[in-house]
């Protein structure tokens, strides 16, 4: 773990917040983590089509209805 981070140029609680999946953690990060790892072609893999978080994220949407136009005179 340290010389993952030491490698990336990172601290190593940022590091872990990156391998418990910190949404908070930057898109350059996680890419100088692959790219120290050997895995930089593995960025491809996170913007994959997620058939399964793309039904629930769906189901949680609420549609909301828009109220008629002001006519402005």
């Amino acid at each position: 773990m340290n010389q993952v981070s030491e490698r990336a140029g990172i601290s190593r609680p940022t590091l872990s917040s990156l391998e418990k999946g910190n949404p908070a953690v930057s898109l350059g990060i996680v890419l100088q983590v692959l790219l120290v790892l050997g895995l930089e072609k593995d960025i491809l893999l996170l913007a994959a089509d997620d058939i399964l978080g793309r039904k629930i994220q769906d189901a949680d949407l609420m549609v909301k209805e828009r109220g008629p136009k002001k006519n402005k005179k």
